[in-house]
Protein backbone atom coordinates (compact mmCIF):
# COMPACT_ATOMS: atom_id res chain seq x y z
CA UNK A 1 0.00 0.00 0.00
CA UNK A 2 1.50 3.35 -0.97
CA UNK A 3 1.84 6.34 1.38
CA UNK A 4 -1.35 8.07 0.29
CA UNK A 5 -3.49 4.97 0.44
CA UNK A 6 -2.42 3.87 3.92
CA UNK A 7 -2.74 7.37 5.32
CA UNK A 8 -6.18 7.63 3.76
CA UNK A 9 -7.17 4.36 5.33
CA UNK A 10 -5.83 5.46 8.69
CA UNK A 11 -7.70 8.74 8.94
CA UNK A 12 -10.94 7.40 7.45
CA UNK A 13 -10.85 4.56 9.94
CA UNK A 14 -10.49 7.06 12.78
CA UNK A 15 -13.50 8.96 11.38
CA UNK A 16 -11.70 12.20 12.02
CA UNK A 17 -11.09 13.52 8.52
CA UNK A 18 -12.85 14.13 5.25
CA UNK A 19 -12.09 11.68 2.42
CA UNK A 20 -8.44 11.98 1.43
CA UNK A 21 -9.10 12.95 -2.19
CA UNK A 22 -11.39 15.77 -1.08
CA UNK A 23 -8.78 17.06 1.39
CA UNK A 24 -6.18 17.18 -1.33
CA UNK A 25 -8.43 18.89 -3.83
CA UNK A 26 -9.60 21.49 -1.37
CA UNK A 27 -6.23 22.86 -0.25
CA UNK A 28 -3.00 20.84 -0.33
CA UNK A 29 -1.23 23.07 2.18
CA UNK A 30 -4.01 23.83 4.66
CA UNK A 31 -2.75 23.49 8.24
CA UNK A 32 -4.45 21.12 10.65
CA UNK A 33 -7.44 22.38 12.58
CA UNK A 34 -6.87 20.16 15.62
CA UNK A 35 -6.21 21.93 18.92
CA UNK A 36 -3.88 19.13 20.04
CA UNK A 37 -0.18 19.51 19.36
CA UNK A 38 1.52 17.11 16.98
CA UNK A 39 4.78 15.39 17.96
CA UNK A 40 7.79 15.02 15.68
CA UNK A 41 10.12 12.57 17.38
CA UNK A 42 13.61 12.37 15.88
CA UNK A 43 16.07 9.69 16.99
CA UNK A 44 19.74 9.67 15.94
CA UNK A 45 21.88 6.59 16.50
CA UNK A 46 25.23 6.90 18.35
CA UNK A 47 25.04 10.70 18.37
CA UNK A 48 27.29 12.23 21.01
CA UNK A 49 27.09 15.97 21.75
CA UNK A 50 29.53 16.85 18.93
CA UNK A 51 27.18 19.57 17.73
CA UNK A 52 27.46 23.31 17.38
CA UNK A 53 24.57 23.71 19.81
CA UNK A 54 26.64 21.89 22.44
CA UNK A 55 29.71 24.04 21.95
CA UNK A 56 31.64 21.99 19.40
CA UNK A 57 33.25 24.68 17.24
CA UNK A 58 34.36 22.20 14.58
CA UNK A 59 30.98 20.53 13.99
CA UNK A 60 29.02 21.63 10.93
CA UNK A 61 25.47 21.06 12.13
CA UNK A 62 23.41 24.08 11.02
CA UNK A 63 20.05 22.30 11.11
CA UNK A 64 20.29 20.80 14.58
CA UNK A 65 21.69 24.15 15.72
CA UNK A 66 18.63 25.80 14.18
CA UNK A 67 16.42 23.37 16.08
CA UNK A 68 18.26 24.31 19.28
CA UNK A 69 17.43 27.97 18.70
CA UNK A 70 13.78 27.01 18.32
CA UNK A 71 13.70 25.11 21.59
CA UNK A 72 15.58 24.06 24.70
CA UNK A 73 18.94 22.29 24.81
CA UNK A 74 19.44 19.93 27.75
CA UNK A 75 23.18 20.10 28.20
CA UNK A 76 23.50 17.29 30.75
CA UNK A 77 21.13 14.55 29.69
CA UNK A 78 22.06 10.90 30.17
CA UNK A 79 21.05 7.57 28.66
CA UNK A 80 19.98 4.79 31.00
CA UNK A 81 22.28 2.29 29.25
CA UNK A 82 24.85 3.02 26.57
CA UNK A 83 23.75 0.59 23.89
CA UNK A 84 20.97 0.81 21.32
CA UNK A 85 18.24 -1.62 22.36
CA UNK A 86 18.23 -1.03 26.15
CA UNK A 87 18.47 2.75 25.77
CA UNK A 88 15.59 2.91 23.31
CA UNK A 89 13.49 0.39 25.25
CA UNK A 90 13.97 2.51 28.36
CA UNK A 91 13.11 5.90 26.85
CA UNK A 92 10.22 4.53 24.79
CA UNK A 93 8.58 2.88 27.80
CA UNK A 94 9.57 5.43 30.44
CA UNK A 95 11.13 2.62 32.49
CA UNK A 96 14.68 1.78 33.54
CA UNK A 97 16.52 -1.30 32.20
CA UNK A 98 16.14 -3.23 35.46
CA UNK A 99 12.37 -2.92 35.02
CA UNK A 100 12.15 -3.49 31.26
CA UNK A 101 14.71 -6.33 31.67
CA UNK A 102 16.23 -5.21 28.37
CA UNK A 103 19.99 -5.20 28.98
CA UNK A 104 21.05 -6.79 25.69
CA UNK A 105 20.40 -6.80 21.94
CA UNK A 106 18.22 -9.91 21.72
CA UNK A 107 15.51 -9.81 24.39
CA UNK A 108 12.06 -8.80 23.09
CA UNK A 109 10.41 -6.01 25.06
CA UNK A 110 6.90 -7.43 24.93
CA UNK A 111 8.05 -10.98 25.60
CA UNK A 112 9.24 -10.00 29.08
CA UNK A 113 6.77 -7.11 29.52
CA UNK A 114 3.50 -8.21 27.90
CA UNK A 115 1.47 -5.40 29.53
CA UNK A 116 3.86 -2.53 28.93
CA UNK A 117 2.71 0.59 27.06
CA UNK A 118 5.20 2.35 24.80
CA UNK A 119 5.38 6.08 24.15
CA UNK A 120 3.87 5.95 20.63
CA UNK A 121 1.28 3.43 21.81
CA UNK A 122 0.30 5.83 24.60
CA UNK A 123 -0.27 8.59 22.05
CA UNK A 124 -2.22 6.19 19.85
CA UNK A 125 -4.47 5.37 22.82
CA UNK A 126 -5.08 9.10 23.20
CA UNK A 127 -6.37 9.65 19.67
CA UNK A 128 -3.13 10.33 17.81
CA UNK A 129 -2.13 8.86 14.49
CA UNK A 130 1.20 7.23 15.24
CA UNK A 131 3.58 6.64 12.36
CA UNK A 132 7.21 5.50 12.37
CA UNK A 133 10.13 5.11 9.99
CA UNK A 134 13.82 4.28 10.33
CA UNK A 135 15.47 3.09 13.50
CA UNK A 136 13.20 4.09 16.39
CA UNK A 137 13.09 0.91 18.45
CA UNK A 138 16.08 -1.33 17.97
CA UNK A 139 14.73 -3.98 15.60
CA UNK A 140 16.29 -6.74 17.69
CA UNK A 141 14.10 -5.93 20.70
CA UNK A 142 10.69 -5.85 18.98
CA UNK A 143 8.72 -7.76 16.37
CA UNK A 144 9.47 -7.62 12.64
CA UNK A 145 7.04 -4.70 12.27
CA UNK A 146 9.21 -2.59 14.63
CA UNK A 147 6.58 -3.09 17.33
CA UNK A 148 3.31 -3.21 15.43
CA UNK A 149 1.31 -2.47 18.58
CA UNK A 150 2.80 1.05 18.77
CA UNK A 151 1.71 2.28 15.35
CA UNK A 152 -1.60 3.23 13.76
CA UNK A 153 -0.44 1.93 10.38
CA UNK A 154 2.19 -0.45 9.11
CA UNK A 155 5.72 0.68 9.91
CA UNK A 156 7.26 2.63 7.05
CA UNK A 157 10.33 1.42 5.18
CA UNK A 158 12.01 3.07 2.20
CA UNK A 159 11.47 1.29 -1.10
CA UNK A 160 13.69 1.33 -4.19
CA UNK A 161 11.98 4.48 -5.46
CA UNK A 162 13.19 6.37 -2.37
CA UNK A 163 16.85 5.76 -3.16
CA UNK A 164 18.91 7.69 -5.70
CA UNK A 165 17.95 6.99 -9.30
CA UNK A 166 20.62 5.21 -11.30
CA UNK A 167 22.33 3.68 -8.27
CA UNK A 168 21.85 0.29 -6.68
CA UNK A 169 20.85 0.13 -3.05
CA UNK A 170 23.81 0.12 -0.67
CA UNK A 171 25.85 -3.09 -0.62
CA UNK A 172 25.65 -4.89 2.74
CA UNK A 173 23.18 -2.15 3.67
CA UNK A 174 25.94 0.49 3.80
CA UNK A 175 28.33 0.86 0.87
CA UNK A 176 28.41 2.54 -2.52
CA UNK A 177 32.15 2.32 -3.19
CA UNK A 178 32.59 0.27 -6.40
CA UNK A 179 35.55 -1.72 -5.09
CA UNK A 180 33.74 -2.56 -1.84
CA UNK A 181 30.69 -3.66 -3.81
CA UNK A 182 32.86 -5.81 -6.10
CA UNK A 183 34.64 -7.51 -3.20
CA UNK A 184 31.37 -8.11 -1.33
CA UNK A 185 29.87 -9.73 -4.42
CA UNK A 186 32.99 -11.84 -4.90
CA UNK A 187 32.90 -13.11 -1.31
CA UNK A 188 29.16 -13.69 -1.48
CA UNK A 189 29.68 -15.96 -4.49
CA UNK A 190 32.45 -17.76 -2.62
CA UNK A 191 30.19 -18.25 0.39
CA UNK A 192 27.36 -19.62 -1.71
CA UNK A 193 29.74 -22.14 -3.27
CA UNK A 194 30.51 -23.24 0.27
CA UNK A 195 26.81 -23.81 0.90
CA UNK A 196 26.14 -20.69 2.99
CA UNK A 197 22.83 -18.84 2.88
CA UNK A 198 20.97 -16.28 4.99
CA UNK A 199 22.64 -14.90 8.12
CA UNK A 200 25.71 -17.20 7.94
CA UNK A 201 26.35 -15.94 4.41
CA UNK A 202 26.05 -12.30 5.50
CA UNK A 203 28.42 -12.93 8.39
CA UNK A 204 30.91 -14.62 6.07
CA UNK A 205 30.95 -11.63 3.72
CA UNK A 206 31.17 -9.20 6.63
CA UNK A 207 34.16 -11.11 7.95
CA UNK A 208 35.94 -10.56 4.65
CA UNK A 209 35.05 -6.97 3.79
CA UNK A 210 33.29 -4.45 6.05
CA UNK A 211 34.98 -1.03 5.84
CA UNK A 212 34.72 1.21 8.89
CA UNK A 213 34.12 4.32 6.76
CA UNK A 214 33.42 5.47 3.22
CA UNK A 215 33.41 8.74 1.30
CA UNK A 216 31.79 8.60 -2.14
CA UNK A 217 30.64 11.35 -4.47
CA UNK A 218 26.99 10.34 -4.35
CA UNK A 219 23.72 12.09 -3.42
CA UNK A 220 22.23 11.87 0.07
CA UNK A 221 19.65 9.28 -0.93
CA UNK A 222 22.32 6.87 -2.14
CA UNK A 223 22.35 5.80 1.51
CA UNK A 224 19.48 4.70 3.74
CA UNK A 225 19.18 7.83 5.88
CA UNK A 226 18.71 9.96 2.77
CA UNK A 227 15.94 7.62 1.65
CA UNK A 228 14.34 7.80 5.12
CA UNK A 229 14.36 11.59 4.89
CA UNK A 230 12.62 11.44 1.49
CA UNK A 231 9.84 9.29 2.92
CA UNK A 232 9.56 11.49 6.02
CA UNK A 233 9.19 14.64 3.91
CA UNK A 234 6.53 13.02 1.77
CA UNK A 235 4.68 11.71 4.82
CA UNK A 236 4.62 15.08 6.56
CA UNK A 237 2.97 16.48 3.46
CA UNK A 238 0.22 13.89 3.78
CA UNK A 239 -0.15 14.20 7.54
CA UNK A 240 -0.57 17.97 7.21
CA UNK A 241 -3.77 17.49 5.25
CA UNK A 242 -5.49 15.56 8.02
CA UNK A 243 -7.34 16.87 11.06
CA UNK A 244 -6.02 14.19 13.37
CA UNK A 245 -2.96 15.06 15.48
CA UNK A 246 0.04 12.88 14.75
CA UNK A 247 3.03 11.38 16.52
CA UNK A 248 5.65 10.86 13.82
CA UNK A 249 8.86 9.07 14.82
CA UNK A 250 11.79 9.35 12.42
CA UNK A 251 14.97 7.40 13.16
CA UNK A 252 18.33 8.06 11.50
CA UNK A 253 21.15 5.52 11.73
CA UNK A 254 24.24 7.62 11.10
CA UNK A 255 26.65 8.33 12.74
CA UNK A 256 26.50 4.66 13.76
CA UNK A 257 29.32 2.53 12.35
CA UNK A 258 30.25 2.18 9.57
CA UNK A 259 30.82 5.92 9.18
CA UNK A 260 29.59 6.33 5.61
CA UNK A 261 28.54 9.68 4.18
CA UNK A 262 28.59 11.43 0.80
CA UNK A 263 31.87 13.17 -0.03
CA UNK A 264 30.19 16.58 0.22
CA UNK A 265 29.99 16.16 4.01
CA UNK A 266 33.58 15.00 4.31
CA UNK A 267 34.61 18.12 2.44
CA UNK A 268 33.10 20.33 5.15
CA UNK A 269 36.09 19.52 7.34
CA UNK A 270 39.81 20.22 6.95
CA UNK A 271 41.42 16.88 7.66
CA UNK A 272 44.57 18.18 9.35
CA UNK A 273 42.45 20.11 11.86
CA UNK A 274 40.56 17.04 13.07
CA UNK A 275 41.54 16.61 16.76
CA UNK A 276 42.38 13.27 18.31
CA UNK A 277 41.00 12.33 21.71
CA UNK A 278 42.65 14.29 24.50
CA UNK A 279 43.19 11.19 26.65
CA UNK A 280 44.08 7.94 24.91
CA UNK A 281 44.94 5.45 27.60
CA UNK A 282 43.38 3.74 30.57
CA UNK A 283 42.57 5.77 33.64
CA UNK A 284 44.96 5.76 36.57
CA UNK A 285 43.84 3.04 39.04
CA UNK A 286 41.38 1.79 36.43
CA UNK A 287 39.24 -1.27 37.06
CA UNK A 288 39.19 -3.81 34.23
CA UNK A 289 35.44 -4.25 34.31
CA UNK A 290 34.94 -0.61 33.25
CA UNK A 291 36.27 -1.41 29.77
CA UNK A 292 34.93 -3.46 26.89
CA UNK A 293 36.47 -6.89 26.40
CA UNK A 294 37.05 -6.35 22.66
CA UNK A 295 40.26 -4.62 21.57
CA UNK A 296 39.14 -1.20 20.38
CA UNK A 297 35.57 -1.79 21.47
CA UNK A 298 32.87 -1.97 18.81
CA UNK A 299 35.29 -0.95 16.05
CA UNK A 300 37.37 -4.02 16.81
CA UNK A 301 34.45 -6.42 16.41
CA UNK A 302 35.03 -7.01 12.70
CA UNK A 303 35.42 -3.74 10.83
CA UNK A 304 38.05 -3.62 8.09
CA UNK A 305 39.88 -1.16 5.91
CA UNK A 306 38.85 -0.68 2.27
CA UNK A 307 40.57 -3.89 1.10
CA UNK A 308 39.47 -6.20 3.92
CA UNK A 309 42.24 -5.96 6.52
CA UNK A 310 40.95 -5.98 10.11
CA UNK A 311 41.52 -2.63 11.81
CA UNK A 312 42.31 -4.37 15.10
CA UNK A 313 43.97 -7.58 16.10
CA UNK A 314 44.39 -8.77 19.68
CA UNK A 315 47.05 -6.19 20.53
CA UNK A 316 46.82 -3.47 17.89
CA UNK A 317 46.69 0.24 18.57
CA UNK A 318 45.50 2.45 15.74
CA UNK A 319 47.91 4.89 14.17
CA UNK A 320 47.26 8.60 14.60
CA UNK A 321 46.41 8.76 10.90
CA UNK A 322 43.77 6.04 11.16
CA UNK A 323 42.30 7.63 14.26
CA UNK A 324 42.06 10.98 12.49
CA UNK A 325 40.39 9.31 9.50
CA UNK A 326 37.79 7.72 11.78
CA UNK A 327 37.04 10.93 13.67
CA UNK A 328 36.80 12.83 10.37
CA UNK A 329 34.39 10.14 9.18
CA UNK A 330 32.29 10.49 12.34
CA UNK A 331 32.04 14.26 11.90
CA UNK A 332 31.06 13.78 8.24
CA UNK A 333 28.36 11.29 9.25
CA UNK A 334 26.98 13.71 11.84
CA UNK A 335 26.81 16.48 9.22
CA UNK A 336 25.12 14.09 6.79
CA UNK A 337 22.42 13.26 9.33
CA UNK A 338 22.12 16.94 10.22
CA UNK A 339 21.22 17.62 6.59
CA UNK A 340 18.50 14.95 6.70
CA UNK A 341 17.08 16.47 9.88
CA UNK A 342 17.06 19.82 8.05
CA UNK A 343 14.94 18.41 5.23
CA UNK A 344 12.36 17.19 7.73
CA UNK A 345 12.31 20.51 9.59
CA UNK A 346 11.97 22.43 6.30
CA UNK A 347 8.96 20.34 5.31
CA UNK A 348 7.37 20.78 8.73
CA UNK A 349 7.59 24.55 8.26
CA UNK A 350 6.46 24.41 4.64
CA UNK A 351 3.32 22.53 5.66
CA UNK A 352 2.40 25.09 8.31
CA UNK A 353 2.92 22.60 11.14
CA UNK A 354 5.80 24.27 12.96
CA UNK A 355 3.63 26.31 15.33
CA UNK A 356 1.58 23.32 16.44
CA UNK A 357 4.22 20.61 16.72
CA UNK A 358 6.34 19.52 19.66
CA UNK A 359 9.73 18.41 18.39
CA UNK A 360 12.14 16.13 20.22
CA UNK A 361 15.62 15.23 18.98
CA UNK A 362 17.80 12.85 20.94
CA UNK A 363 20.80 10.62 20.44
CA UNK A 364 20.29 7.20 22.00
CA UNK A 365 23.68 7.37 23.78
CA UNK A 366 27.18 8.71 23.29
CA UNK A 367 30.26 7.13 21.71
CA UNK A 368 33.97 6.80 22.40
CA UNK A 369 36.22 8.16 19.64
CA UNK A 370 39.54 6.85 20.86
CA UNK A 371 39.39 8.12 24.43
CA UNK A 372 40.33 5.45 26.98
CA UNK A 373 41.50 3.43 23.91
CA UNK A 374 37.82 2.80 23.12
CA UNK A 375 35.86 3.07 19.87
CA UNK A 376 32.42 2.16 21.10
CA UNK A 377 29.61 2.80 23.52
CA UNK A 378 29.10 -0.12 25.97
CA UNK A 379 30.58 1.61 29.03
CA UNK A 380 29.60 3.77 32.00
CA UNK A 381 32.05 6.54 31.11
CA UNK A 382 30.83 10.06 30.33
CA UNK A 383 31.60 9.74 26.63
CA UNK A 384 29.20 6.79 26.33
CA UNK A 385 26.33 7.86 28.59
CA UNK A 386 26.10 11.61 27.83
CA UNK A 387 23.96 12.32 24.76
CA UNK A 388 22.06 15.24 23.24
CA UNK A 389 18.44 16.07 23.99
CA UNK A 390 16.63 19.02 22.43
CA UNK A 391 12.93 19.75 22.98
CA UNK A 392 10.93 22.33 21.06
CA UNK A 393 7.60 23.29 22.56
CA UNK A 394 5.43 25.86 20.76
CA UNK A 395 4.37 27.17 24.17
CA UNK A 396 7.92 27.81 25.38
CA UNK A 397 10.69 30.19 24.42
CA UNK A 398 13.41 29.14 22.04
CA UNK A 399 17.14 29.39 22.55
CA UNK A 400 17.05 28.10 26.12
CA UNK A 401 19.84 26.05 27.66
CA UNK A 402 19.44 23.81 30.71
CA UNK A 403 22.48 22.96 32.84
CA UNK A 404 20.55 20.76 35.28
CA UNK A 405 20.93 16.98 35.17
CA UNK A 406 18.24 15.05 33.25
CA UNK A 407 17.69 11.49 32.11
CA UNK A 408 16.11 9.93 29.06
CA UNK A 409 13.34 8.35 31.16
CA UNK A 410 12.14 11.94 31.62
CA UNK A 411 11.12 12.26 27.96
CA UNK A 412 7.91 10.17 28.19
CA UNK A 413 6.30 12.19 31.04
CA UNK A 414 7.49 15.45 29.46
CA UNK A 415 5.76 14.74 26.15
CA UNK A 416 2.65 13.59 27.96
CA UNK A 417 2.42 16.84 29.91
CA UNK A 418 3.24 19.04 26.91
CA UNK A 419 0.47 17.33 24.94
CA UNK A 420 -2.02 17.82 27.78
CA UNK A 421 -2.50 14.09 28.38
CA UNK A 422 -2.92 12.21 31.64
CA UNK A 423 0.54 10.84 32.41
CA UNK A 424 0.71 7.17 33.50
CA UNK A 425 1.40 6.94 37.21
CA UNK A 426 4.10 4.28 37.05
CA UNK A 427 6.70 5.99 34.84
CA UNK A 428 10.25 6.17 36.18
CA UNK A 429 11.01 9.67 34.89
CA UNK A 430 9.86 13.14 35.85
CA UNK A 431 8.49 15.78 33.51
CA UNK A 432 10.95 18.41 32.32
CA UNK A 433 8.26 21.03 31.75
CA UNK A 434 9.43 22.90 34.87
CA UNK A 435 12.83 23.27 33.18
CA UNK A 436 11.18 24.46 29.98
CA UNK A 437 9.40 27.07 32.08
CA UNK A 438 12.57 28.01 33.95
CA UNK A 439 15.88 26.72 32.53
CA UNK A 440 17.63 27.74 35.74
CA UNK A 441 15.46 25.53 37.92
CA UNK A 442 17.13 22.62 39.67
CA UNK A 443 17.50 19.42 37.74
CA UNK A 444 17.99 15.98 39.26
CA UNK A 445 20.35 15.41 42.18
CA UNK A 446 21.96 12.78 39.97
CA UNK A 447 21.46 10.91 36.72
CA UNK A 448 21.79 7.13 36.71
CA UNK A 449 23.16 4.92 33.95
CA UNK A 450 24.06 1.25 34.05
CA UNK A 451 25.88 -1.43 32.09
CA UNK A 452 26.14 -5.21 32.58
CA UNK A 453 29.36 -7.23 32.37
CA UNK A 454 30.46 -10.87 32.61
CA UNK A 455 27.26 -12.36 31.18
CA UNK A 456 25.18 -10.16 33.49
CA UNK A 457 26.93 -11.43 36.61
CA UNK A 458 27.96 -7.85 37.26
CA UNK A 459 25.96 -4.68 36.85
CA UNK A 460 27.71 -1.35 36.91
CA UNK A 461 25.57 1.53 38.18
CA UNK A 462 26.87 5.02 37.40
CA UNK A 463 25.77 7.98 39.50
CA UNK A 464 26.45 11.23 37.65
CA UNK A 465 26.10 14.14 40.07
CA UNK A 466 26.85 17.76 39.28
CA UNK A 467 30.55 17.28 39.94
CA UNK A 468 31.31 13.56 40.16
CA UNK A 469 30.81 10.24 38.41
CA UNK A 470 30.61 7.30 40.79
CA UNK A 471 30.34 3.72 39.50
CA UNK A 472 29.63 0.65 41.62
CA UNK A 473 29.99 -2.76 39.98
CA UNK A 474 27.62 -5.06 41.86
CA UNK A 475 27.25 -8.82 41.76
CA UNK A 476 23.61 -9.78 41.28
CA UNK A 477 21.55 -12.38 39.48
CA UNK A 478 20.06 -10.08 36.86
CA UNK A 479 18.29 -12.92 35.06
CA UNK A 480 16.29 -13.56 38.19
CA UNK A 481 14.75 -10.80 40.23
CA UNK A 482 16.58 -7.71 39.00
CA UNK A 483 15.46 -5.74 42.02
CA UNK A 484 16.56 -8.12 44.78
CA UNK A 485 18.87 -6.29 47.17
CA UNK A 486 21.40 -9.11 47.51
CA UNK A 487 24.75 -8.09 46.06
CA UNK A 488 28.46 -7.70 46.62
CA UNK A 489 30.40 -4.70 45.36
CA UNK A 490 33.10 -6.06 43.07
CA UNK A 491 34.72 -2.80 41.93
CA UNK A 492 34.32 0.95 42.40
CA UNK A 493 35.14 4.07 40.40
CA UNK A 494 35.02 7.77 41.24
CA UNK A 495 35.91 10.62 38.88
CA UNK A 496 36.03 14.34 39.55
CA UNK A 497 34.26 15.68 36.44
CA UNK A 498 34.99 19.29 37.37
CA UNK A 499 38.77 18.94 37.63
CA UNK A 500 39.17 15.84 35.48
CA UNK A 501 36.49 15.89 32.73
CA UNK A 502 38.31 13.21 30.71
CA UNK A 503 38.11 10.73 33.61
CA UNK A 504 41.85 10.14 33.64
CA UNK A 505 42.13 9.13 37.32
CA UNK A 506 39.93 6.84 39.40
CA UNK A 507 39.78 8.36 42.90
CA UNK A 508 37.92 5.49 44.57
CA UNK A 509 41.00 4.44 46.59
CA UNK A 510 42.06 7.98 47.44
CA UNK A 511 41.53 8.54 51.21
CA UNK A 512 40.78 12.21 50.54
CA UNK A 513 37.75 11.18 48.49
CA UNK A 514 36.16 8.89 51.10
CA UNK A 515 33.38 11.27 52.12
CA UNK A 516 32.46 11.88 48.48
CA UNK A 517 32.54 8.15 47.82
CA UNK A 518 30.30 7.43 50.80
CA UNK A 519 27.85 10.17 49.78
CA UNK A 520 27.47 8.77 46.26
CA UNK A 521 27.25 5.21 47.49
CA UNK A 522 24.34 6.26 49.68
CA UNK A 523 22.67 7.88 46.65
CA UNK A 524 22.89 4.54 44.87
CA UNK A 525 21.82 2.34 47.76
CA UNK A 526 18.82 4.54 48.52
CA UNK A 527 17.89 4.55 44.84
CA UNK A 528 18.09 0.76 44.50
CA UNK A 529 16.09 0.24 47.68
CA UNK A 530 13.21 2.26 46.21
CA UNK A 531 12.99 0.38 42.91
CA UNK A 532 9.94 -1.79 42.34
CA UNK A 533 8.82 -4.14 39.56
CA UNK A 534 6.52 -2.66 36.94
CA UNK A 535 2.83 -2.59 37.81
CA UNK A 536 1.06 -2.49 34.45
CA UNK A 537 -2.37 -2.43 36.04
CA UNK A 538 -2.13 1.36 36.44
CA UNK A 539 -1.63 2.06 32.72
Amino acid sequence: MNDRRWLTFLFLSLSLSVPFSCAVAASPLVAQTTAKSNVLFIVVDDLKPMLGAYGDALAKTPNIDRLAKMGTVFLKSYAQQAVCAPSRASLLTGQRPDVTKIWDLKTLIREVNPGIVTLPEFFKQNGYATVGIGKVFDARSVDEQSDAQSWSVAYQRPTSRDFAAGLERPSQGHYQNPNTRRLAQQFEEQGRKNGLTGAPLKDFVKGKIFPAYESENVPDDAYTDGAVARVAVRTLGELAKQKTPFFYAVGFVKPHLPFVAPKAYWDLYEHVKIPLAAFRERSKDAVDVAYTSISGGELGSGYTDSVGNRLFDASSVLSDGTQRNLIHAYYASVSYTDAQVGKVLDELKKQGLEKNTIIVLWGDHGWHLGDHLLWAKHTNFEQATHAPLIIVSPKHKGGQRVEGLTEFVDVFPTLSELAGLKTPANLAGVSLVNLLNDPNAAGRRFALSQYPRDNDRLMGYAIRSARYRYVAWLEKNFRGDALTMQFRQAATELYDMQNDPNETANLARDPASKSTLDEHQKYLMDFLAQQKPLDTSRH
